[in-house]
């Protein structure tokens, strides 16, 4: 091999290895954004019924029923623990198969 064609291949390899960590990164930040717009989501539900019925409810169930809660649940799994009906409840969302926060 010529030293052209080697300086040619590792150019090509180099730009192949960053486009993969590019795409990675991309996949990374949008995963992020997904489990805040499902944190946020259910948050908003819980504001509104609060805003609505002077108190938020016990179990994120009623959320679904009364207020059009929905997110991806095969893929997220959402923690909610409310403590009482005039205080915001812990809410936390986790992908599925990953550890909770």
């Amino acid at each position: 091999m010529k030293r052209r064609d080697i300086a040619a291949l590792a150019v090509f390899v180099a730009i192949v290895v960053a486009f993969c960590l590019a795409v990675e990164k991309v996949t990374t930040a949008s995963d992020g954004a997904e489990l805040k717009l499902v944190r946020d989501a259910v948050k908003n539900a819980a504001l509104t019924c609060y805003a609505v019925e002077g108190a938020y409810p016990d179990e994120i169930e009623y959320l679904r029923e009364h207020y059009g809660l929905g997110y991806n649940e095969e893929r997220y799994m959402v923690y909610y623990d409310a403590f009482a009906s005039n205080v915001m409840p812990d809410i936390r969302v986790v992908e599925r198969g990953r550890s909770t926060p």
